[in-house]
């Protein structure tokens, strides 16, 4: 099941999503998910709004990871945490490009939701924010996140770091093919947890378009929905390189902490070999579009 994604080795097509906040789930909070992933060969995207710092993680163990970067206003700011990424050894860095404006989390305002203070930006940045419309992580996002992100801002990141960039939140062909012409390293297919706009496509129906579009000249990950070996396998028949993972992990770190990270990984990579074995694949290499039938391919079937 090994494969490489920027061509770092890995044990299974399978990376930990950047998700934010892991000390919510465990005291231990990233380093925690940082050792599991390295225990079982897998690379971790750390989150820009971890609760354990970029130093922390490094130090935790010895491990290829990926930093995942949000553009803020101050500019600064985020050109500081890709440099501490890089200093501390991360592989590459993937650009979240779906959150110019925080969606509509009314779970977050119906709770009045209170982002912690981020550890990774202390001294950048409080989180402090005062509010009485509901979810000050709303507030805190409208105070810092730059809504004028746009195309020519890779030109800007890659003038700050010589890490390769993957550009995170594609759904259509024509940012794919745009993602190709600006040069980056790769695309991660995401509608960021179906959490930013209602109605947006489940991003396993969209995979494919991305593919084609593509055309093998970066390689393209898969994030959203991935709850069983199956859902993976799925992914890699229509063209992705590897899968993220991102709620089940931190599901697996709330019950049992970095044991628990362990337990999930495992259970897909498990359910992985065992879907691989009864369709006749002996390497991810042996999974093609033969392998599974979308809905289109029914369409046309009956036509």
């Amino acid at each position: 099941m090994s494969t490489t994604i920027l061509g770092y080795n890995t044990s299974a097509p399978i990376m930990v999503a950047p998700t934010a906040l892991h000390k919510l789930a465990h005291p231990e909070g990233e380093v925690a998910t940082a050792r599991a992933a390295a225990a079982c060969g897998t690379i971790m995207a750390l989150s820009f709004t971890s609760m354990c710092t970029v130093e922390e993680v490094a130090s935790s163990c010895n491990a290829v990871r990926f930093f995942q970067l949000y553009v803020y206003k101050k500019r600064e700011i985020s050109a500081l945490m890709v440099q501490r990424a890089e200093r501390n050894g991360f592989k590459a860095i993937i650009l979240t490009a779906d959150t110019p404006r925080l969606g509509r989390r009314e779970a977050d305002i119906k709770n009045k939701m209170i982002s912690p203070q981020l550890k990774n930006l202390e001294g950048l940045v409080s989180t402090e924010v005062h509010t009485d419309k509901g979810s000050n992580m709303e507030a805190f996002a409208s105070r810092t996140l730059d809504a004028s992100l746009c195309w020519k801002d890779i030109g800007w990141l890659k003038s700050i770091t010589s890490l390769p960039i993957l550009i995170k939140g594609i759904l259509t062909r024509e940012d794919a093919i745009k993602a190709v012409e600006v040069g980056v390293a790769g695309i991660v297919v995401s509608n960021h947890g179906a959490r930013q706009l209602d109605y947006s496509p489940a991003t396993i129906t969209v995979l494919e378009e991305v593919i084609l579009a593509v055309r093998g000249r970066i390689p393209v990950l898969f994030d959203g929905g991935v709850r069983r070996g199956t859902d993976i396998f799925k992914a890699l028949a229509l063209g992705a390189r590897a899968v993220m993972i991102g709620r089940p992990i931190i599901y697996g770190l709330a019950a049992k902490g970095e044991d628990g990270v362990r337990r999930v990984l495992s259970m897909l990579k498990d359910e992985l070999e065992l879907t691989m074995a009864l369709s006749g694949c002996c390497s991810v290499k042996d999974i093609t579009r033969r392998h599974v039938m979308t809905e289109q391919d029914r369409l046309h079937c009956r036509l």
